[in-house]
């Protein structure tokens, strides 16, 4: 299905190196290479911008680096931002970030931003979008949050949880789509190529 709507834009490839991207596009039957941009991301700190807005900066930027070494192709580049009323929550750098990270998301609603930038070659026709998700997680007790920071699994995850892993025990329910929340919001980027198609054959 998407590896037919690919057919004419060739190679396809992903300038990340997130496993769960990875997986994800893997899941609808894409076929692509990896090559991960080498770009400096600036602290969200330093950006005078929102967290959508740097969401989708980032993943231009990725993009962009990639596919100025490419003569032809796609190139998707991806970023996703955790945050909470506009503060943007990283990767927690020790267990007592970690667990102050989890206590600050008990039992409240926080947002998970994914910016998406499709770029083609060689015309460099760009396509730059985003998906946020409401994610609201239950009342959770100090045994527990020190429970799940145990297992490590917060440790090399923004927001300091995985919905797709032990995580998703930490989660009431979320309004939005859960692949977004994963890494990449699978429906809205097949959606996108379809668009981005349009822009570089308007007859097909």
């Amino acid at each position: 299905m998407i590896n037919h709507l690919l057919s004419d834009i060739q190679p396809v490839i992903l300038a990340s190196a997130s496993p769960r991207r990875a997986d994800l596009l893997r899941q609808i039957g894409m076929e692509f290479h990896i090559r991960p941009s080498n770009v400096e991301e600036p602290p969200p700190a330093e950006m005078e911008m929102g967290p959508v807005q740097i969401a989708e900066h980032l993943a231009l930027l990725k993009a962009e680096n990639v596919a100025a070494n490419q003569d032809r192709g796609l190139v998707i580049g991806s970023d996703t931002v955790v945050w909470n009323t506009e503060t943007i929550l990283g990767k927690p750098a020790d267990r007592r970030e970690a667990f102050s990270m989890l206590s600050a998301l008990s039992k409240k609603r926080h947002t998970v931003t994914t910016g998406v930038a499709l770029i083609y070659k060689p015309n460099r026709t760009t396509l730059v979008f985003h998906t946020s998700t409401r994610v609201f997680f239950r009342d959770l007790s100090k045994s527990e949050i020190s429970d799940y920071i145990d297992t490590g699994e917060p440790m090399d995850k923004a927001g300091g949880y995985g919905i797709q892993g032990i995580g998703a025990l930490l989660v009431d329910h979320i309004d939005g789509d859960y692949f977004n929340v994963v890494g990449f919001p699978l429906t809205a980027f097949y959606q996108a190529l379809e668009k981005l198609i349009l822009q570089i054959n308007p007859q097909s």
